[in-house]
Parts: structure tokens; sequence; C-alpha cells
């Protein structure tokens, strides 16, 4: 899967958005609760007192998924495989979470992408399509 012309794509997309946006944590939790409002008392649940903490590791590690991917898909997979399942078992946490701040933080550094850079748009595309697959067959442990 590590093709490099995409490597370089994404990475190209990965700095445009930090020197457009800086810290897509804020812009990443607003859009994910816009669509899961219900998740916000979770925040609060999990780790009261230190949410935006919280907030930053989870957009953290879905950047990690997104920057890892095209590289080396197995590490995601054993990272997404083993978390996924525990998040819902032990803390009650929706996949369909899971997989909305991956794609929501996608979507933040993505539209940031010029729409004439088409092959860029397509990576970006592609890559949210994979992860999103993959939290949802995660689901099934």
């Amino acid at each position: 899967m590590n093709d490099p012309g995409k490597v370089k794509l994404l990475n190209l997309g990965l700095e445009r958005a930090a020197d457009r946006l800086g810290d897509v944590t804020p812009l990443a939790i607003q859009r994910f609760l816009d669509r899961f409002p219900q998740a916000d008392a979770a925040f609060e649940l999990h780790w009261s007192g230190s949410r935006r903490e919280l907030e930053g590791q989870m957009v953290e590690n879905a950047l990690y998924c997104l920057m890892t991917w095209l590289e080396d898909p197995q590490d995601v997979a054993c990272l997404l495989t083993d978390s996924v399942p525990h998040h819902k078992l032990t803390l009650h946490v929706d996949p369909a979470w899971y997989g909305g701040l991956i794609d929501a933080t996608a979507e933040v550094i993505a539209e940031t992408i010029p729409e004439e850079f088409v092959d860029e748009i397509v990576v970006w595309q592609g890559l949210r399509a994979d992860l999103r697959n993959l939290v949802c067959n995660c689901d099934q442990y």
C-alpha cells in the first residue's frame, strides 16, 4: 500500500492545513460534536476536569491514523482493532463516534485542499473511506 506519490499528497495536505489552520483540534472536535452531540457528556464522564487534554489526545490519535495509514496500514489496523472494541466495552463509546472523530479530523484538513488539486482530494477521500471501513470492521470483534 505504500505509494510514495500518495504519501507526498497526504503530506502536502497536512502541511497546508497546519499553515492555514494551526492546531486542528478545536475544529475537529467541534465538527465531531456537531454530528455526535450525545458524545459531549461522555467527555465529562470519562475524564472530568481534563476535557481539553482528552480532546487533544483523541485528535492526536486520529491524526496518527491518518498520517500512518498509507505507509503502515498494519500498525493502524492493530491499533484500531484493539482500541475500538476496548472503548466500546469498557467506556461505552459508540464505534461510530470513534470513526466520526477520525472522519471529522480528515475533513477539516481536506477542506484546505484547492478544488483543482484533484489527485490530492482523491487521496484524502480514499483515506477517509479506508479508515471508516476499518473502524466498522473493528466493531465486529
